[in-house]
């Protein structure tokens, strides 16, 4: 083999050979998050327990797949008075309905390691197809995924009763997550 024809064939297999595949979350680097507002003043939460599996491949992002199951028992409101409440009934019915959970159907590359991800989100036994827009940043044979995704907590049945009322606790609720995981 010439030499010009050893260096094509060589740089044609190196992205091959330097791609990596993520797919090992690691918790203690990822978090899953909220916001909302409560009689007109912002307040933040976040979920101390899921779990989370994925595969991505940068070089095939129509590929990726992405599960993400969130214990809802585990809310952090910044009060226990508050995580007993949410749990109830009126709220995520966590008794009922322990998990919270996202399927990816599908990822679509916009360019510039953004990402929209395509899937269906059920909460509290009720299902709505959502589009979440993230980003990805590799960092060695680590990469970060992280967004934010806006649902409206009335079509999941969050906060029934008086509180289906969107006077006192706002009907659109933010969800802020970042997932890191390790490369194969």
């Amino acid at each position: 083999m010439n030499r010009l024809a050893f260096a094509l064939a060589l740089a044609a297999a190196l992205p091959a050979a330097q791609a990596v595949e993520y797919g090992t979350v690691r918790p203690e680097r990822s978090a899953i998050g909220f916001a909302y507002q409560q009689m007109g003043v912002r307040m933040d939460g976040r979920f101390r327990k899921f779990t989370a599996q994925l595969n991505f491949d940068p070089a095939r992002p129509a590929a990726a797949r992405a599960t993400i199951d969130v214990d809802l028992a585990s809310i952090d409101t910044g009060s226990a008075e508050g995580d007993q409440e949410v749990a109830g009934k009126p709220w995520f019915d966590s008794r009922n309905f322990p998990t919270a959970r996202f399927v990816s159907t599908g990822v679509k590359a916009l360019g510039d390691n953004r990402y929209e991800v395509a899937g269906q989100l059920t909460i509290k036994g009720r299902t709505q197809a959502v589009v979440v827009p993230a980003s990805f940043t590799a960092q060695g044979k680590d990469g970060v995924f992280a967004g934010s995704l806006s649902i409206r907590r009335g079509d999941f049945a969050i906060g029934e009763g008086a509180w289906a009322k969107f006077d006192i606790v706002a009907n659109d609720v933010r969800i802020d997550f970042k997932i890191a995981a390790s490369g194969k």
